[in-house]
Formats: structure tokens, sequence, C-alpha cells
């Protein structure tokens, strides 16, 4: 495809003589004709997994040139009335390397709005380029920059225009949501597929909580709309860590990738180890730049002085009907809290307001509020809450950094995010067993690598199972595996261990606990004393049970026994729960070869970031302990 040559204007030859603006307007007319400019890809995330879902086309002119810069390219384009051919061209290039290099997911290609109100209606424009190339308009993005304010004069063909690519399957973003023209009239009015939200209010947003409060706020209400939020601008782990936690959809920026020729197909493993999805643990949630607290519940409900009159506080309340408290401070320490209906309700009896009006706030406040740190877990605050006078629910609570006034909120949103935390509960618990299943298993094991903690992961499994399953029915087999969940979380201390249901007859326990080692002995002592009702008296004096194969050959199996594979995680040891899983694994494999009910510790010490990308083969395993209950510890080398 062969972009349209524009005719040169009258341009004076012999270089010394002109000026450095015609200079520059002649090299965009040369890069329009010989196409010389250079496709870049950027990928974009999504936040809950790290997964690229699509690329932003990006483009740079020759490198040797002034007009290297697309910003500086764009802008003497739109001087010289070339904005149409040369965002022309910027598509062309970039569709044609996106089908060369056959990248997967969307293709994001910027165009501003004047560009394609020019189009109007030509069938598709500007984007013919697309069709040319074979690419399904439905995997295109058309990105509606910001330089332009064409929707403030124009909305209505703006409007016509975008409704006529999507009718043809394209999809709408818009960029750099709240800055320049992408104000929320245009993207209520205008619907897109997707919003973006500029690097400003990305940037250092893990230090800035008023930023953070925005953003989730602009994505809640725009998520409301159908759209879909992407935030553009994370440089640097922090605010990845803090944007994946808003719940913001999709992500870029150079903490991501950084525009490459030749673009990844995965994110680097640095990024991919920060998807533990967006629930931090509530135990260690305090590790992370914003807790959930702060993160989830923060109000920046505003304070006054005790000699503030209560009149200045009524006013406040009647000018921001959503208003609950104002907070009491003496040199930025909380004091007290002033209610909203309690101060209303003062004020609305008689004479009150003439009586009280010019007196100070301090009058009418609570002298004993409910003041919590910004670190506190959602289930501690629960407790407070509950154990505590029932004035707190409907006064709400004060919120404290390093003991200095930080915010309040209100006993509703905690309600709300208790209900939202159990609901994902039970929607990832294991049906049988209510047990956390391989959801918050893998989130689990990933915030425990995230905050560097040591633990032991041990993975739990019953032998012969199937058969057992087999010869005494599923029902039974259901019983067995309940039974065994039920005496490996009596094993657990609940404050320092989690115990998660992988599936079938499959455990795992992540222990923080340092006696670990007792508790997996005490474990399988419990599970070989309960077993045993569990089959016949004749079976039981034969040590086993008879079952048929898949050949319909008669088979011999042992009573059933329980495994536990063991391997202790230290800080750095691994990445991600995929490279534990892997390791997890293979132990348990070792521990099944131990007849009975048997303990396997893996002893092998993993070089520091070990990434097992394949289980290992047996005869490479390192040396082990191995432990039999009712034998003797044994040690193999």
């Amino acid at each position: 495809m062969t972009a349209t040559k524009p005719a040169h204007p009258a341009l004076p030859n012999g270089d010394p003589g002109l000026g450095n603006h015609t200079r520059l307007l002649r090299a965009v007319y040369d890069i329009i004709e010989h196409q010389s400019l250079t496709p870049l890809f950027q990928p974009i995330i999504d936040m809950k997994n790290g997964w690229i879902i699509g690329y932003e086309g990006l483009i740079r002119g020759p490198s040797d040139s002034q007009l290297h810069s697309p910003v500086k390219l764009l802008k003497l384009a739109r001087q010289s009335g070339l904005s149409h051919e040369i965002e022309k061209l910027c598509c062309q290039v970039v569709v044609e390397q996106f089908a060369k290099l056959q990248l997967p997911g969307n293709l994001f290609i910027n165009f501003s709005p004047e560009v394609l109100v020019q189009d109007k209606f030509r069938d598709h424009g500007s984007l013919a380029a697309v069709l040319n190339c074979g690419l399904d308009p439905q995997n295109v993005v058309i990105e509606l920059t910001g330089n332009e304010p064409v929707y403030e004069y124009n909305p209505e063909m703006l409007l016509e225009v975008a409704a006529h690519y999507q009718s043809l399957g394209y999809r709408i973003a818009v960029d750099d949501l709240g800055e320049g023209f992408s104000s929320p009239r245009m993207w209520s009015e205008l619907r897109p597929d997707y919003v973006k939200i500029g690097r400003h209010f990305i940037q250092n947003i893990d230090k800035d909580s008023i930023k953070a409060q925005f953003v989730r706020s602009l994505q809640k209400n725009v998520a409301d709309s159908g759209c879909q939020v992407i935030a553009e601008g994370i440089e640097t782990h922090a605010e990845l860590l803090l944007v994946r936690d808003l719940d913001v959809h999709f992500g870029q920026g150079y903490h991501i990738a950084r525009p490459s020729e030749t673009p990844s197909l995965v994110v680097s493993a640095e990024v991919s180890k920060s998807f533990c999805p967006q629930a931090v643990s509530e135990k260690e949630g305090s590790s992370h730049p914003l807790g959930i607290v702060e993160r989830k519940l923060l109000i920046k409900a505003p304070w006054v002085t005790p000699d503030t009159p209560n009149e200045l506080v009524f006013d406040m309340f009647e000018n921001d009907a959503q208003l609950n408290a104002v907070v009491v401070t003496r040199e930025n320490i909380p004091i007290g809290l002033i209610n909203r209906h309690h101060l209303i309700d003062r004020f609305a009896r008689p004479f009150r307001h003439e009586l009280y009006g010019k007196k100070p706030c301090d009058t009418f406040m609570d002298s004993e509020p409910l003041i919590v740190d910004k670190n506190i877990t959602i289930h501690e605050l629960s407790y407070l809450l509950a154990g505590g006078d029932h004035r707190h629910l409907s006064n709400g609570f004060i919120i404290t950094e390093n003991g200095l006034y930080h915010g309040t909120g209100t006993g509703h949103d905690l309600m709300r995010e208790l209900t939202e935390m159990q609901i994902r509960a039970a929607r990832y618990a294991n049906p049988l067993t209510q047990l956390p299943g391989n959801v918050p298993i893998n989130e689990h094991i990933d915030m425990l690598l995230f905050n560097q903690a040591t633990f032991c992961a041990c993975y739990c499994d019953l032998d012969h199972f199937k058969p057992f399953n087999d010869v005494y029915g599923f029902s039974q087999g259901d019983e067995l595996i309940k039974m065994t969940g039920k005496i490996l979380f009596e094993c657990c201390d609940p404050e320092l261990d989690f115990l998660g249901h992988i599936g079938g007859d499959d455990f795992i326990i992540l222990f923080g606990s340092t006696d670990w080692e007792d508790r997996c002995h005490r474990a399988l002592e419990k599970f070989g004393e309960a077993i045993a009702p569990f089959f016949s008296g004749e079976d039981r004096e034969k040590g086993g049970y008879i079952s048929e194969n898949r050949r319909g050959e008669k088979e011999f199996h042992a009573l059933t026994a329980l495994s536990i594979g063991a391997t202790q995680i230290k800080p750095g040891m691994f990445r991600s729960y995929m490279e534990i899983s892997t390791v997890a694994a293979e132990t348990k494999k070792m521990a099944k070869k131990i007849p009975g009910n048997s303990l396997y510790i893996n002893s092998r010490q993993y070089p520091a970031s070990h990434v097992p990308h394949s289980p290992m083969p047996e005869w490479q395993m390192p040396p082990v302990q191995m432990a039999a209950v009712g034998g003797e510890l044994m040690s193999v080398q």
C-alpha cells in the first residue's frame, strides 16, 4: 500500500538559505514520500494475571532527524495541515508491521478526532490498511488522542464518525481520561470500549493517597458505564502493585515493557511475579505500599480544631450532602469525631442553633471515637467494631498514620468489604471441604513470596484412593476426603498457617509455624487412627483390599495412607507459585514411594531465584530426609 503523496508547496531551493521551520516542513514531506517511519509496539497487560492482551502501535521518525520524536512530528504536521497524511501513514506502517510480526491480541492505533472527522464516512478511511493486511477490525482499537479540541466544537460529528467505525467492527478507546478534551462528558456520550488514565494520575500513585482515591473512583465510575480501564505510564514496581490492587483492568508502561520494534509475547519474570491477584493477605497486607484498609475504606474527611464554632461545622455538612463525619484534631492528632446526624439533630431542636452555634465544636464531638492505624487488618477492625460501643458502627472510625490524622472510615463500607471478601472466598472454595481452592492457594503463595516470607510448603495426598473409591463407593470416598481435610485443619495454626484443597484427594499446607514438622507427624498419627473405620474388619486384618484394574485383573492394594511431601521455602528461592508447585509435586511423588503414612522432607538447597521450568526427573532429586510413622527416621544419601 502506498500513502497518498501530497503536493509540495513552493519551497525555496538551497538549504543554506532555508529557515529551520522550512527545513523541518520539507522533512515532513520527505517522510511521507519515502514512508520513513519506524513502528514500535508497547504491550498492554491484564492486571489480574499479567497476560498481554494487545499492543499500542507507536511510531518514530528518522533517527538522525529532529523529527524522530513523534510529538514534534505530529505537532509540525498539524501546524502545516498535514495531519491527515501523516496519521494515515502512521496507521499504515503500524498495521503492516503488526501483521508481519503476527502479534497476538488487539492493536491500539492512535488517531486525532480531527483526522477521523475529516475521513467522515469514506468506508474504512485512514484505516484502509487494516483490511489490506487481512486484520479483523474487531481486533483493532481506535485510540482517540487528546491533542485536538474537535469534540468541543463538533461533538455530533465525532459521535457520528465513532459510531460508524464501531458499526464496521472497530472498537474505540479514549486516551488520557481526565486531561485535555478527554473529559467525563466525552466518554459518557461517546461510550468507548476502553478509557486510558494518563500518566499524570499514575506517577507516584503509591505515595499519593489522593491520586489513589481519584483513580479508584474514576475506575469505578467508568467501569459502571461498561468501559474497561487502562492505566498508562506505569514506571515503577510500586505503581504496578497499587494499580493492580485498585482493580484497574489493564496497564502499560516502561516498568512492564518499553516500546520495541520486536516486542515480547510475554512479560518479564519480574513483572509476572507481581500478579498474585488484588487481594493482599490480611496478616501481612501492611507490607504493601497501601494496606487494604487504606485502599478500600479510607475517606479523606475534613478536620477542624476544637475551637472551631459549631455553626461552621454545621455549614460543612449543609454544603456537602456526602459528608458523614468531621474529625476534630489538635496539632494533627485526632481527639474527637463529629457525626453528621448527631450534630444536625442537635441543631434541629428549638433555640439550639442560637445557643450553641458560636460555641466550640468540641461541645458536640464524640470525645472517645474509635481510632485505628491505617495498617490494621479488616478482621481486626471488624472485631473492634463488633466488640466495642455500638455508636462506632454509626459514627464510623478515625484512621491514623504514625499517630497523626489520615482519614476516616464508615461501618457501612467495612460491612460491604467483609461481605465481598466472604463472597469471593465462597466462590473459590472447594465445594466438598469448603477449604480455599486453587485461586486463593496461588494468591497466598505469591503473597508469601512478595513479602519475602520463610515458610514450608507441604503437599498432602492419599495413597490408593482411586481403588478405595472403586471398592467402597464415591460417597465413602467423599467422607474420607472430608475427614482428611478436618485432620489437617486441626493440625494447623489458623494465625500462621494456610490450608488449601487443590482438588480430589490433594491438599496443600503453607506452614508459617516453625514446628511444622511436629504438626505433620501429628496429622499422620491422627489419620492413622481415623482411617480404620473406613475399612471392613476383613480388609483391616489383611492390611488391604482387592479391586480390578483397567485390564480387568485383580489387584491387591494396601490400606489408604496419607503422604506428605515438605519443601522449606526461603526468601529469594522462587519467584512464583508455579515454580513452587512444580517442586512440591515432585516432593509429594517421593513421599508416596514410602509405604504407609509418611513424611518426606526435601532438603535440597535451591539457589536464589531458582526456576524449575519443568518437573525434575526422579533421578535428579537431591538428598532428602524420609520419615515413616511408626518407623525410624532415615537419611538417604
